[in-house]
This record gives structure tokens, C-alpha cells and sequence, in this order.
């Protein structure tokens, strides 16, 4: 026993906290997995950090700002003022017109960033900076007149260029409403508009003719908002303000899965904000990292509206945990936190029960009971180590006792995660109550007629989807297959229910194969399907 350090568990000693922000034991217990390198390497393609809840996103984003400290810069979607923005009348009034504004947000988007990356690189600090800078800037780009005009894009915004972000957004869009605002008095064969005009309701009462030349005015403007000295600023960027590999920038937004903007228009905000980071790639020693949610991505339409989804998805870097990097992830984070509460616990094999023949080995009991993901595993585990304040060790009863609590609050989490796309998922997942661990086919009829037949209910939030993916359930002369391949495929994809063929004892869960419900062919492999080990419990399964 080392010297001074106790041998047994004591009240409130945990594995640290299941969100990076509330995790003390990030900076000295942080995994290293094969993603982070590939984000933290600037010569690294991927942009787009995405991943379900828990799988360690922002936990990669902060790390970086540790081991990259004076070369980070994290930009917060509640500090831009956009819900000033989307909220403004001529915003609105565009809108209804079917003005197409993703100029207007590409714009925003490079000028929060140019704007940061030159204050950080000039360690600009209050307005006294601006005139030197400027000078510095001038001369650098002297011979080139292109870049010198581009230039004059600072002096517009006067002091307001260097104040806080949410300041310098307004001002942009407080210069976007006067030319609107000009534009829509000005004469021609459409009559002036006055201030009180400038709605949605005026808009959408407007007949199809004046209404689509009313948005081919403004469309213009839209299309004209400083983007042609924008794209040189990003030149100057490049060639003159970046230009050594010294001078390198990482640039993180995280919290896009935040209430920070109205929901109606967020997804056009985030798929301009992807676009404009591939804009960006041409700055050689800058990297642009943005995490977010699966379950938001879903949700973004690159598709229609942009027309880059292949490059913006080839960019993506898809947070994945093997069963070994989760135990190499814990048994680092063991010794750290018995360090810290002077524990006398040198490894994760002194924590956990022996392995024995009947019950098999402890972690391996854990990582079955998780989605392969950071924040299950310690969720777990602190539950385990709750019970047990006062012994020497987890026993395997505390293992199992830890395990109802654990699981209803992952299927909480469930819930929370995707009530968004899915409203009233939890209403669904519960009608597997009772059911047997493993189901055949005449097992789960049972429980999707059921959820098929949420919808008659009046307190049902989720009526829309449900009713689409079990529209197939009441016609006639359809297989098994058709008629209930939707809803398994959803349920498949979001890890709560996996399936196996005859010949197979062993469940295949989304983790493990993406594509084996994807279509009614693959369905038609499957003979028997389980609820995912993580809800059992929950479920009194």
C-alpha cells in the first residue's frame, strides 16, 4: 500500500463528470483517441467533428485549446447576436418573400471569423490597435490593388471592427436593414415602400406578380452583401496575415446543439456556416473545427439548397469508440482519480471484481451495457462507485444494483437527445416494457402495433412521424417487411434495438453494422431482435 493513501472508497470519489465542461478530470486524464489526432493535425482534412451525445466531441475541442493554447480561438454561437438578427422585421419580411438569404449568412459567418483570426493574430486588444494594424496591413499588401481595396472593408465598420462579436454582427445587419430599407422606398414601377411595410404579414399578402418582383429587388441586395471584398479578405488571409507555418490557427465552434437562434432558421445558419468553412480551406495554416450533434445534422438540407453535400461530408470526421479504446479510456482515468482523492488504487483491475466463469469479466459486463461511448461508460461506473462508498472494492453486486439507475437514465438521455426529430420517442421505446430480452418476429408485432397505435392517442406528441413510418401497417397485401421496415430501421439506427438472423446468437447493433436495416432486404435476414443491453433494465426486461 503506498503511504498515506486509503484503501477504501469513500463518498463522492468518481471517474469524473459525464459532460466535458463538468469533467475536473479532462486536462490530466484525457484519452487520446485516433479522431483527436486527425482534428488536431492541421494538415488533417476534416472539418466537421460529428457525433452522438457523450462521444466526446467537446471534450476533443477543449484538449485542443489545452495542448494549442496560443494558437485556439473558440467562437460561441450565443455571443453573436444572431437571435437579434433573425428576429428583425426585414428579416422576417424577406423571408415570407422566399428571398433566398444564405448570402447574407455566408457573409456573417466570414466576417465573425476574419474579424477574430486577425484580433488574435495581431493580439488586437482595444481600439488604440486599429490604426497600427492597419498600417501593417496596408504595407504588406501595397503592391496589390485589389487587396488594398479589399482592405477598406475594415475601415467600414469604424470602431464597431473592434469591439465584441455580438456588436460588430449588429452592425452589419443594422447597414443590411438601411439598404433594404433605401432600396424598398426607392421609385420604380413597384410603389415605395414605407417602414411599417417591412413584415411578413405585408409580404404574404401580396399577390403572386408583385410579390415575386418584390423578391427579385431585394434578391439583388441579398446577393451584393460584401461578399466580392470578403472573398479578397480571405486572399489577405492567406498570403499576408497567415502566411507561415508559425502563424497557425485552429478556429472551434462547439454548442450549435444549443438553444442559441430560433429553430426555424438554425439549420440555414449552420449549413451556411459548413460552407463557408470550405470556403476557408484555401487559407493554408488555418483549420476551422465544428462539432455537432447526429442528430442535428440530419436536419440540415445540403442537398437542395447548396449543392456541396458530397464535399461538405468527405470532410466529416465521425466520432467512433472501439470496445478497447472505452477500457484504455477508463483505466486512465482510474489511477488519475484515485490520485486525486488519495486512494490507494493503482489500476483499473484493483477497482473492479475479479473475473469469474459464471459472470464473465466486470468491463466487459460494463462496455456491453453502454453505445460505445465515453460518457456511458463513466456514467456506469460512477453509479457503481456510489453504491459502494466505504468498501475496498466494486463487488459484482454493486455492479448490478448500479445498473436500473444507470439505465433509466440513459434512456432519459435517449429521450432528450432526439425529442427534437422525434417528438414523444420515449412514449415509443416504453411500449418494450416487459418484453423478453430476446424477441422473435411474433414478439415484436406485438409492441409495433402498438406504436402504431400512438397516434390515437390526443397526448401522443409524435403523431406526424409515427403515423408516416407505420403507414405501411394497415394496407393490405404487403410482407412483413414493408410493413414495419420504417419504424425498425429508426429504432435500429438510433442503437436502442438490434437483430440477428437463424444462425446467429450473437445481436448486430448499429454500431457495429450501419447498413444491415438500411433496406427491407436486410430486414428480411433478421429473425430476432433485442433491445440494446443500455435500456434493459430500464425496461424490466
Amino acid at each position: 500500500m503506498s503511504v498515506g493513501k486509503k484503501t477504501k472508497l469513500r463518498g463522492g470519489f468518481n471517474l469524473g463528470g459525464e459532460t466535458a465542461e463538468a469533467d475536473p478530470l479532462l486536462k490530466d486524464a484525457f484519452f487520446s483517441s485516433g479522431q483527436y489526432e486527425a482534428l488536431s493535425r492541421l494538415d488533417d482534412p476534416h472539418s466537421f467533428i460529428i457525433g452522438r451525445t457523450g462521444t466526446g466531441k467537446s471534450a476533443c475541442l477543449q484538449q485542443l485549446e489545452i495542448d494549442k493554447a496560443e494558437h485556439v480561438i473558440r467562437i460561441n454561437p450565443e455571443d453573436l447576436s444572431l437571435p437579434y438578427i433573425t428576429d428583425l422585421q426585414v428579416v422576417k419580411f424577406l423571408q415570407a418573400l422566399d428571398v433566398h438569404l444564405d448570402p447574407l449568412w455566408i457573409a456573417l459567418w466570414k466576417h465573425v471569423l476574419l474579424v477574430e483570426i486577425i484580433r488574435h493574430r495581431y493580439k488586437v486588444t482595444s481600439p488604440v490597435n486599429k490604426a497600427t494594424v492597419l498600417d501593417q496591413l496596408r504595407r504588406l499588401v501595397s503592391r496589390d490593388t485589389a487587396k488594398a481595396a479589399a482592405l477598406d472593408y475594415l475601415n467600414d465598420f469604424e470602431g464597431k471592427f473592434w469591439c465584441e462579436t455580438d456588436e460588430r454582427v449588429r452592425e452589419i445587419t443594422d447597414n443590411f436593414t438601411k439598404k433594404i430599407t433605401v432600396a424598398g422606398s426607392a421609385s420604380g414601377k413597384l410603389p415605395g415602400l414605407v417602414a411599417s411595410d417591412f413584415n411578413a404579414a405585408y409580404a404574404r399578402e401580396q399577390s403572386g406578380d408583385v410579390k415575386a418582383q418584390l423578391a427579385e429587388r431585394f434578391q439583388r441586395i441579398v446577393n451584393e452583401t460584401q461578399l466580392a471584398r470578403l472573398n479578397m479578405m480571405i486572399k489577405v488571409l492567406d498570403e499576408d496575415i497567415l502566411p507561415s507555418k508559425q502563424d497557425y490557427v485552429y478556429v472551434v465552434i462547439d454548442d450549435l446543439d444549443s438553444q442559441w437562434v430560433d429553430d426555424e432558421i438554425a439549420n440555414d445558419l449552420i449549413r451556411c456556416l459548413f460552407r463557408t468553412v470550405l470556403q476557408l480551406k484555401r487559407v493554408s495554416n488555418l483549420k476551422v473545427l465544428v462539432a455537432l450533434r447526429t442528430n442535428i445534422l440530419e436536419d440540415l438540407d445540403f442537398g437542395q439548397k447548396s449543392g456541396q453535400e458530397e464535399k461538405i461530408r468527405a470532410q466529416m470526421l465521425e466520432m467512433r469508440w472501439s470496445r478497447a479504446e472505452l477500457k484504455d479510456m477508463l483505466a486512465q482515468r482510474v489511477p488519475v482519480a484515485a490520485t486525486r482523492h488519495e486512494l490507494d488504487i493503482e489500476s483499473i483491475s484493483k477497482l473492479l471484481p475479479h473475473t469469474n466463469r459464471t459472470r464473465g469479466s466486470a468491463l466487459d459486463y460494463i462496455i456491453d451495457r453502454t453505445l460505445l461511448r465515453p460518457r456511458d461508460a463513466i456514467a456506469y461506473l460512477n453509479e457503481c462507485l456510489a453504491i459502494a462508498a466505504g468498501k475496498s472494492r466494486l463487488a459484482w453486486k454493486d455492479i448490478t444494483n448500479a445498473e436500473s439507475a444507470y439505465s433509466k437514465n440513459r434512456l432519459l438521455a435517449l429521450r432528450d437527445e432526439w425529442k427534437g426529430n422525434y417528438p414523444g420517442i420515449e412514449d415509443v421505446v416504453m411500449q418494450f416494457r416487459g418484453a423478453p430480452p430476446r424477441m422473435t418476429r411474433d414478439d415484436l408485432n406485438s409492441v409495433l402495433e402498438k406504436i402504431a397505435l400512438l397516434p390515437a392517442d390526443p397526448s401522443f406528441s409524435g403523431v406526424v412521424w409515427v403515423t408516416e413510418l407505420s403507414s405501411s401497417v394497415w394496407l393490405y397485401d404487403v410482407s412483413w417487411e414493408e410493413m414495419y421496415h420504417p419504424i425498425l430501421r429508426l429504432l435500429y439506427r438510433l442503437g436502442f434495438l438490434g437483430c440477428s438472423g437463424k444462425s446467429s446468437s450473437k445481436p448486430t447493433f448499429y454500431s457495429d453494422d450501419e447498413m444491415a436495416l438500411d433496406s427491407e432486404t436486410g430486414l428480411a435476414k433478421c429473425e430476432y431482435f433485442y433491445v440494446h443491453r443500455t435500456y434493459q433494465a430500464a425496461l424490466e426486461m
